[in-house]
């Protein structure tokens, strides 16, 4: 077992190293865009004056470099280093190529710091991607070409630290040396894509000030998108208890009535409609109870989250596995839109999926609830398809929640979800009795 967890490390660094091998050409070959593009800025930028060329020109060029500044974003994102997007949001309704687009592009700080880069960057991008590239290459040269120089016959030429080779054992020495300097290069090469990635944060990431404005600008929309939902949940509920619970108590009324006006004279066709009027408050009650479970159930006030999702799993009909391991209850707020997103989430698995097992895992780690759901089935999952994750998230971003999706086609599908909150001391949770 041991040589076979090692053959897979192995595998994984190799597999580390030829991806930051691959990534340093790229870092090369995007210097040159660089250059381009602040080229193609500078003289932009000097066509400003003309009437009407530079409001068209400025933004469309902006987009362009925003382009290469994303891309440059998501790069260091993959070498493990986060850059957030950090840009004023564009004016509702401007026209492309007029003066509010471009007072937008020309007065946001990022627009400048974007452009600050361009040159430093493609200098840095330059240097490490060649260093890189050349030093796993050096170390392959060592390893394939100098046997066949040796095999030639020729002595002119060393490798590493052997000059001149003339002889075979000094052609042998190249071999060792060889594996080393590629061993070496590709095990630096992730992390010269690292150096790059905090280069680019130092230019590319947003201030204090745009963080907070970005912030400001988030909770805003979160807050937005609460109150809509708020508005569609009490709107549902009004529905609901419009056509389903009131048409059954209006039903019911009318029973009694009718039974009241025969009381006397036919008891027995009396009887009948107080039987039916029995059974129609029963399903009134069952209604009643379904609404109150979809505003918040009382499993999940009894029992908590783990139970509450335990007891929706056994509900299903496909097999669910829940692992719950929580030293504590969150509040109430935080406990009802995790248990609905994970009902959604289960939801969407038995509709979309078609999996025939799936499980829940919930977890709380660095301050954060944490939610994984997966599924066996068909993948494929978009948020844009309206599957109802969409719901999932804006839910959660009412606490600060985020979502990650993973469904390749084929499966599986990995929902996780995270959402900030402290967990209270379960000796200090009001105890219902039911556990």
């Amino acid at each position: 077992m041991d040589v076979v967890w090692v053959g897979v490390r192995m595998g994984r660094w190799a597999r580390s190293g030829v991806r930051g091998v691959l990534r340093g050409m790229a870092a090369i070959g995007l210097a040159f865009t660089n250059i381009g593009l602040l080229a193609g800025s500078v003289v932009v930028f000097v066509l400003t004056p003309v009437p009407f060329l530079g409001l068209a020109l400025v933004p469309w060029m902006m987009t362009l470099v925003r382009m290469r500044t994303d891309l440059e974003r998501r790069r260091a994102s993959r070498a493990g280093v986060l850059v957030i997007r950090p840009y004023h949001p564009p004016p509702e309704r401007a026209p492309a190529g007029g003066w509010a687009r471009f007072r937008w592009v020309v007065t946001d700080p990022a627009t400048w710091r974007d452009l600050a880069w361009l040159g430093p960057g493609a200098v840095v991008g330059f240097a490490l991607g060649t260093i890189g590239v050349l030093v796993p290459l050096y170390g392959l040269a060592g390893l394939t070409l100098a046997p066949v120089w040796i095999w030639l016959g020729t002595g002119w030429y060393g490798y590493g630290a052997v000059w001149f080779i003339d002889t075979l054992p000094a052609g042998l020495l190249c071999l060792p040396q060889g594996a080393i300097i590629l061993a070496g290069g590709l095990w630096v090469a992730p992390w010269l894509r690292r150096v790059d990635g905090y280069f680019a944060r130092l230019f590319l990431a947003p201030t204090g000030t745009a963080r907070l404005r970005l912030r400001v600008t988030e909770l805003t929309l979160t807050r937005a998108d609460t109150v809509d939902a708020q508005a569609a949940e009490l709107r549902r509920i009004e529905r609901d208890l419009h056509d389903g619970v009131q048409a059954r108590l209006v039903s019911l009324s009318i029973i009694i009535g009718l039974a009241d006006t025969l009381i006397d004279r036919k008891p027995a066709e009396a009887h009948k409609l107080l039987a039916e009027a029995r059974e129609s408050s029963g399903a009134a009650l069952v209604e009643l109870r379904h609404l109150v479970r979809g505003i918040h159930p009382p499993v999940l006030a009894e029992r908590g989250l783990g139970g509450a999702v335990r007891a929706l799993a056994l509900s299903l009909r496909v097999p669910i596995t829940v692992d719950v391991d929580l030293p504590g209850r969150a509040e109430a707020p935080v406990e009802s839109a995790a248990y609905f997103a994970v009902a959604e989430a289960l939801t969407n698995m038995i509709r979309h999926s078609r999996a025939r097992t799936g499980s829940v895992s919930i977890r709380h780690l660095d301050g954060a609830l944490s939610i994984v759901v997966t599924d066996g089935g068909a993948g494929g999952a978009d948020p844009a398809a309206g599957t109802g994750l969409r719901g999932i998230e804006r839910r959660l971003a009412a606490f600060d929640g985020t979502i990650v999706l993973s469904s390749p086609p084929g499966g599986p599908t990995v929902i996780t979800m995270e959402v900030p909150c402290v967990l209270s001391s379960l000796r200090t949770m009001p105890s219902s009795g039911t556990g």
